[in-house]
């Protein structure tokens, strides 16, 4: 695979760099955010089968890794990103999950440790699947602890749809209902699941995790 890391500490950068090639795949490793939004966004450049970003680099060591992410994401939602990370950072988490959950991890530093894990990830990742650390589902459902039994048999269907990452447009032309009826049943469901409005949080996507919680699709 060609595999893009995003990563200001040296060591780490080196140290994954190292283990990724020693796999057989060709990396490729910036230390800013910038830097590697710079060169994906070239003319000539293509998309890598897989991106590796760390949240906090410089210059300001907050969240640059996980925006530049959020925004190559939003620019190309087939692009897989392994996001690693010693924190949570709930807000651009969800907007990350907000744009699909295929193709996509977030998994904590700690973890990295294990490296048959980490090298799993990567492979689970850059073939569509969602790995995400048990502590970011935590922190990110924190406010949602309802279950799904609420949920009519066509609701269930509508939520398995909104997992796979399809507008509400896509939803109903998928189960042959006009759109309205699709509004009304992703209410319901947000409704049930306890998910009230409120302009800081991703509702649709705290829902999107709930099922994929409980349907054992996070890993």
């Amino acid at each position: 695979m060609r595999i893009v890391i995003a990563e200001d500490s040296v060591l780490l950068l080196d140290g994954l760099a190292r283990l990724l090639r020693a796999e057989g795949h060709d990396v490729t490793g910036f230390r800013t955010a910038e830097e590697m939004v710079a060169a994906l966004s070239a003319p000539q450049a293509g998309l890598p089968d897989l991106l590796v970003t760390d949240v906090r680099m410089p210059p300001s060591h907050t969240d640059e890794g996980l925006r530049a992410a959020v925004h190559l994401r939003s620019l190309h939602p087939e692009l897989p990103v392994l996001v690693l990370s010693q924190y949570v950072e709930q807000r651009y988490a969800a907007e990350l999950f907000a744009h699909g959950t295929r193709g996509l991890g977030y998994v904590l530093k700690d973890r990295v440790a294990d490296v048959e894990e980490f090298l799993d990830a990567t492979d689970r990742v850059a073939g569509g699947g969602t790995v995400l650390d048990p502590e970011v589902v935590s922190q990110v459902l924190a406010r949602s602890r309802h279950d799904l039994t609420d949920l009519t048999p066509r609701e269930r269907e509508v939520l398995g749809l909104m997992a796979e990452g399809r507008s509400n447009a896509a939803i109903a032309e998928s189960l042959v209902v006009g759109l309205p009826a699709v509004e009304k049943h992703v209410t319901n469901i947000l409704t049930k699941l306890g998910l009230p409005p409120d302009a800081d949080t991703h509702r649709r996507v705290l829902a999107v995790l709930r099922w994929l919680d409980l349907n054992g699709d996070l890993r």
